[in-house]
């Protein structure tokens, strides 16, 4: 019995030295999923067909509206102008624009690509269920009364078939069906009532919307990288107080005061301990000097001597850091 306490003692211990290690948010720039996009920036949006939920109006407007660092990422071709063409020259629009027709219709607006779209209708299911509650039987709750209401589960989907065509190709960039999903509860004693299948379909386009598009851009992404707290050498007095020093600095996001202090520390430890080259990389690394990072978290890994888990996951992720921060530049130079 003792050592099972002692176990959930040490278990907890590890718990909370682990889990609230101090941590440095990071935002990194990352390229489109769909690279050959980035070539056909000035884009128009057919009217899709069947579309009763508003799906080309909703991906129009989100392409309109995604800036990186405050500067438009396309160049949209007003629907107006497209839809007179269409109706001038006789064209057929049954939805998904074939790309024989795309090249003709993209040289008349002076569009790069067109994406079009088939919207399927909305389908809702019902089920019903009964749930168990539990309330008193009397003033005094001295018994309690067990009883069952009845439920209803409703699963409301759309799909949608979407295609972004090449006008000076004359070939797919990309394609793809969405079906998202969504699932609500009712029950006799709900004060609310289920949403209606018109009002979940707008929100599954805009989903749609926000998915497809999300695939066609660079988009910002952030996460957290853990630094490191405990001294991997037997430090003094003093370079333990450049460590916390540093650290409450970097809790503050005075990045350039924390630095002082970490090469200070550096320079305490003879250039030995790993901990303030990392940390230091960290600090590069959120301020988005990847070159930098990635030679402090290099140096890093040269006085390792066995594996940390963090310096080791630096290593790989400040590469692939590099190069996704490359593949963007050159999405956006296009």
């Amino acid at each position: 019995m003792k050592r099972s306490v002692l176990f959930f003692v040490s278990g907890l211990l590890v718990y909370f030295v682990t889990g609230c290690a101090q941590k440095v948010s990071i935002r990194a720039l990352e390229p489109a999923e769909i690279d050959r996009v980035a070539s056909t920036k000035k884009i128009a949006v057919s009217s899709f067909k069947n579309d009763r939920v508003g799906l080309s109006s909703k991906i129009e407007v989100k392409l309109s509206n995604v800036k990186i660092d405050n500067k438009k990422y396309f160049t949209l071709v007003s629907r107006k102008d497209f839809d007179k063409i269409l109706e001038e020259q006789r064209f057929q629009n049954s939805g998904l624009i074939d790309p024989k027709t795309a090249v003709n219709i993209g040289e008349l607006v002076g569009a790069q690509a067109i994406i079009s779209g088939n919207v399927g209708r909305a389908s809702v299911q019902d089920t019903y269920f009964f749930e168990p509650r539990v309330r008193c039987a009397d003033k005094k709750c001295k018994e309690l009364e067990y009883y069952k209401v009845r439920c209803k589960k409703r699963v409301v989907g759309l799909s949608a078939e979407m295609r972004i065509v090449d006008v000076t190709k004359g070939d797919i960039i990309f394609a793809q069906t969405m079906s998202p999903n969504a699932v609500f509860k009712h029950c006799s004693d709900d004060s609310r009532p289920l949403p209606s299948k018109e009002i979940v379909a707008q929100r599954l386009a805009t989903t749609i919307a926000n998915n497809f598009v999300y695939k066609l851009t660079p988009h910002y992404r952030t996460f957290q990288v853990r630094l490191l707290e405990e001294p991997d050498l037997d430090y003094t007095d003093e370079q333990e107080r450049l460590l916390k020093v540093s650290l409450e600095y970097i809790k503050q996001a005075r990045y350039d005061k924390a630095e002082k202090f970490l090469i200070e520390l550096i320079d305490a430890t003879d250039a030995q301990s790993y901990l303030p080259f990392y940390n230091l990389g960290v600090i590069s690394e959120a301020r988005g000097k990847y070159k930098e990072a990635q030679e402090y978290y290099s140096h890093a890994d040269s006085l390792m001597i066995e594996p940390v888990e963090e310096i080791n996951k630096a290593v790989i992720r400040i590469k692939r850091l590099i190069a996704k921060r490359e593949k963007t530049r050159e999405q956006l130079n296009r």
